[in-house]
């Protein structure tokens, strides 16, 4: 059976003296990941995210430790998804202020550091198993499992909506989108769902025309924006409402889905999926769950950064709920041994569920989680889960296909680390 988790303690706990007198010096967290520029959204929501949590755990006595309690403090770097600056980043917070855990979105900010952290044995998480491989014994993906999860998306619509069997997708060339591409184009395939038009943007690309006209040329029942940031995919949508279009939107992730909603129609953003719940949806009350209150952290999330939330505002919060348990199990901040301790445990109980190590088949080592994850939709304005789809049950059945569309997009962990390029010659039409 997994330990409570942090907040299922401090349920029990709250009912105790606090015991903040007396504590130490603090133990340290980088958090590096973008804080500014196109790529905000999937970072600095995440250390907001992380605030409450220390917070929560420091008012409460702090993290237990060789019999004293230490306050956690959150070190905060802005890589603005630049790998120089990441680079930077990594050598100031653990140079300067001796992090025990480095906390990442992963993707080309992990590129450059990769070797640093690796020679410094730096325990490090990034929300990209594709990031993971043998080589990086220290890094590991406990909290997403981006972007394999989006194969429940693709099931699930084709197990509700038969009739769309047409898709047109885009994704931007970098270390978020190529994956994001391989798990569409295996998932697609998975249910016999056609792909009649593919583009791959240059990440700085802004001429959304460019990108979303030709789809719809394609006369698709599905636009797929895989893993667009942010500010594309809010761009992409509403360019294909102004043209008119009436099919199914599915996404990776939908941050400000309102404004969305409120820019478009109610109508138009009616059943558009994607796979990041709100945390005041009633399902998330039956499930186990890494906060065991989620709603209290979705409140006092938006009560204190409102308009902010997006899809990693718990993630990176999640990791710090799993290496808390690790470092009290072990009584060590010591990167081997926390690590051993989190795979000691088993069966994990992360953001959705029980869930188990992976990852050797596909990236060369078991240090991702894979377990259930929701399918989200839109209904009269509002995020609603509609599934928890198994990526387990998925990768049993369809899990070859997966490392074939992978293997196509040079993501494979063997391809990467061979490969200074990092792109494969591909058949789809590339918008420069």
């Amino acid at each position: 059976m997994s330990p409570p988790s942090f907040a299922h303690k401090l349920a029990i706990s709250t009912a105790f003296p606090r015991l903040t007198v007396g504590m130490r010096e603090a133990i340290n967290i980088g958090f590096l990941a973008p804080l500014s520029g196109q790529v905000e959204s999937w970072g600095l929501p995440g250390l907001n995210g992380c605030r409450i949590w220390a917070d929560w755990l420091n008012r409460n006595g702090g993290l237990m430790l060789g019999g004293h309690r230490y306050p956690i403090e959150i070190i905060p770097f802005d890589c603005r998804y630049d790998g120089k600056r990441a680079l930077a980043g990594a050598h100031h917070l653990v140079g300067e202020h001796d992090v025990k855990l480095l906390l990442m979105l992963g993707g080309d900010t992990l590129t450059l550091s990769r070797d640093y952290l690796n020679q410094r044995r730096i325990l490090t998480s990034t929300l990209l198993p594709s990031d993971l491989s043998p080589d990086s014994p220290y890094l590991i993906a406990p909290s997403e499992l981006h972007p394999v999860y989006n194969v429940t998306g693709v099931e699930w619509l084709a197990r509700n909506r038969p009739e769309l069997r047409r898709v047109a997708l885009c994704t931007q060339e970098d270390a978020l989108g190529l994956p994001s591409l391989a798990s569409y184009r295996a998932a697609f395939a998975a249910t016999g769902i056609e792909i009649v038009k593919q583009i791959r943007y240059r990440a700085d690309n802004c001429d959304v025309a460019a990108v979303v006209q030709p789809m719809l040329d394609a006369g698709p029942d599905i636009l797929c924006w895989c893993t667009s940031r942010t500010p594309m995919v809010h761009a992409m949508t509403e360019y294909a409402h102004a043209q008119g279009f009436t099919g199914q939107i599915l996404s990776c992730t939908l941050d400000q889905y309102e404004r969305l909603v409120a820019r478009t129609s109610v109508g138009f953003m009616e059943q558009t999926v994607f796979q990041f719940p709100d945390f005041d949806d009633p399902l998330l009350r039956e499930k186990a769950f890494f906060f065991n209150q989620p709603h209290a952290f979705f409140e006092e999330y938006n009560r204190r950064f409102p308009g902010s939330w997006s899809a990693v505002s718990w993630e990176y919060a999640a990791i710090l709920d799993i290496w808390h348990g690790a470092v009290e199990k072990s009584n060590s901040t010591a990167p081997g041994s926390v690590l051993a301790a989190m795979k000691q445990l088993g069966h994990v109980t992360h953001a959705f569920g029980p869930a188990r190590w992976w990852g050797q088949d596909m990236f060369g080592i078991d240090n991702a989680l894979i377990g259930d994850w929701p399918v989200v939709e839109i209904r009269g304005g509002k995020a609603q889960i509609v599934d928890f789809g198994s990526i387990p049950d998925w990768l049993e059945q369809h899990g070859d296909l997966l490392k074939r569309e992978m293997m196509a997009l040079g993501q494979l962990w063997d391809q990467r680390v061979s490969s200074s390029a990092g792109l494969l010659p591909d058949s789809d039409q590339a918008v420069s």
